[in-house]
């Protein structure tokens, strides 16, 4: 899918994350989902995004690259980066009833966006 967040001179990287996680929100509540939270933050750690798909709650990390020199958006989903996400997940679930939850990433690299379900668990 092509995607219209796209880098000027005069932009602060804030804003496009800003302008990255908007777009994303419109696209997964566009594809069902219904956002529930933005930037859910703690101690050592922050949530993008926190919608429900059903009655399952999706952690979403959007991720932005304009260039591809350092592997492009997915390579910047490190481990550390990971650990960080559940802690904030962690967190977030300690205020909620039991319910399932997942890991989602909305990559956009360029032009160009992809939605990965189930990207990564916490139990890795």
């Amino acid at each position: 899918m092509l995607i219209g967040v796209q880098a000027k001179t005069n932009d602060t990287t804030t804003t496009r994350g800003r302008e990255a996680e908007t777009l994303a929100a419109q696209y997964l509540t566009h594809h069902g989902l219904r956002l529930v939270a933005r930037n859910f933050r703690i101690r050592g750690g922050e949530i993008d995004l926190i919608c429900r798909d059903g009655r399952t709650l999706v952690f979403v990390e959007v991720r932005l690259r304009s260039r591809g020199d350092f592997g492009g958006a997915a390579a910047s989903i490190t481990p550390g980066k990971q650990r960080r996400i559940i802690l904030a997940a962690r967190h977030y679930l300690a205020g909620q009833s039991d319910c399932d939850c997942r890991f989602d990433c909305v990559l956009l690299d360029g032009q160009r966006l992809e939605w990965l379900k189930n990207a990564f668990s916490a139990d890795a």
